[in-house]
């Protein structure tokens, strides 16, 4: 059976919720692989809409399992209160839908305190733009080996000693910082509030998937953000602190990179991007207002509006061959309907010369400017079309540019929030 990586192939917030819940429904499995709550998915089924941070895209398809891997880290109250949400909407959650794997690390009060502090600290032009969510100081925490992960819960000792480990280092930095200390005492008594809540999800997930995947069951492996936020390969320092690209899916829940059968790239047919850095194509126009106003572009997890522009193929090829994309689905095709004339970025002009990728040096990041090439658009809506029949030959034409421009075929196409409202192409779970 084919297991599919999904991964966004832009700056984030192209529609991957909607996809992995439209692949969903032929998964067996549902494992998130990377990221916390800094990134949000909304869903919309049968007119109702759920907005996810935490849980899996697939907990609103009963009879599935979802899985969070070791590569997430996790707020647990934040986890605690989203079941309940989701819950409310009618959504069974129980240990045999839901796992979370032991070696997880957990997102701490502290850690979001941090990570608001330094972004308050930070002079104009090198703020990052984060969420403030704590995810950074998290994953910091993860290398610096003093993390504490969802089996440290079960075990008072082990716990103790892991909050006293972290402390060392952070009492320290808040007061640097002019916070005050971490209540010790208060923060174990919380974590063994909240481990009653947690332990009942933990499992070894590494050992679950790899029986699963022995005995012929399709896994759908999900990321968040996006592949140009990527810690190694995104625009860095304005990025995520983690591997967003398709290879983290292997060591994000333990399982072979031979496992994975086809990297689905979800791809915007214009480009957006929330926050602070580079943004070649970005409009600061009419146009660009148009794109935001006709695409809802506000954040799903900060409610942030979202920077606009064109079509970017140079990033976008860039991140296929990353991510070794298999196919992409192209979403908010419809939001392009009523333009004159569209643009497509094709490469970038650096200082007279012609690149057609983007460089990794900030300064130079900042210099580039992007080569256009024009194309005709449409009058006709192509919003709510699930055939190529139903799409005018303008659309049909962009389309086929795009795949030409980023070498990578399209595998569905949407065309509306709704699940339904997906043109397939290619099927990514085909044996």
């Amino acid at each position: 059976m084919a297991n599919v990586v999904v991964v966004g192939a832009q700056w984030g917030d192209e529609g991957k919720g909607k996809i992995v819940d439209w692949l969903s429904e032929r998964a067996d499995v549902i494992a998130r692989f990377q990221g916390g709550h800094n990134a949000g998915h909304t869903l919309v089924i049968d007119s109702k809409v759920y907005k996810l941070h935490a849980l899996p895209s697939g907990v609103v398809r009963g009879g599935k399992l979802s899985v969070i891997g070791n590569g997430v880290v996790l707020d647990p109250w934040y986890l605690v209160k989203e079941i309940a949400t989701v819950r409310e909407q009618g959504v069974e959650i129980t240990p045999e839908t839901l796992m979370i794997a032991e070696n997880t690390p957990l997102i701490l009060p502290f850690h979001g305190e941090l990570d608001r502090a330094r972004e308050e600290a930070a002079s104009k032009g090198t703020k990052i733009g984060t969420t403030g969510r704590g995810i950074g100081p998290c994953y910091e925490d993860k290398v610096g080996r003093r993390a504490i992960r969802v089996a440290d819960l079960a075990d008072r000792a082990t716990l103790e000693a892991r909050v006293d480990r972290a402390l060392q280092h952070h009492d320290p930095l808040r007061k640097g910082l002019g916070i005050e200390s971490i209540d010790r005492e208060a923060l174990i008594e919380q974590l063994a509030e909240i481990a009653k809540e947690i332990l009942p999800y933990a499992a070894p997930v590494w050992k679950v998937l790899n029986e699963k995947r022995k005995a012929g069951k399709r896994i759908l492996f999900e990321g968040a953000q996006g592949s140009l936020l990527d810690i190694d390969f995104g625009t860095y320092p304005f990025v995520t602190s983690s591997n967003v690209i398709a290879g983290q899916a292997s060591t994000g829940v333990g399982i072979g990179p031979g496992s994975i059968d086809y990297v689905l790239g979800i791809v915007k047919a214009y480009t957006t991007r929330v926050g602070e850095g580079p943004f070649p194509t970005e409009l600061e126009d009419a146009d660009g207002e148009r794109l935001g106003t006709r695409g809802h572009e506000f954040g799903t997890t900060t409610g942030r509006k979202r920077r606009c522009g064109w079509f970017d193929a140079a990033l976008v090829r860039q991140t296929c061959a990353i991510s070794g994309i298999n196919g992409i689905s192209l979403t908010k095709l419809d939001v392009l309907d009523g333009f004159e004339t569209l643009k497509i970025c094709v490469g970038y002009d650096l200082d007279g010369q012609q690149l057609d990728y983007l460089p990794t040096a900030a300064d130079e990041q900042a210099r580039c400017t992007p080569i256009y090439e024009e194309m005709p658009g449409w009058s006709e809506s192509t919003e709510g079309a699930r055939s190529w029949a139903d799409l005018p030959a303008n659309a049909i034409k962009y389309v086929k540019r795009v795949e030409e421009l980023i070498e990578c075929p399209v595998a569905l196409l949407s065309t509306s929030p709704e699940r339904d409202d997906t043109i397939l192409v290619t099927d990514p779970f085909a044996d």
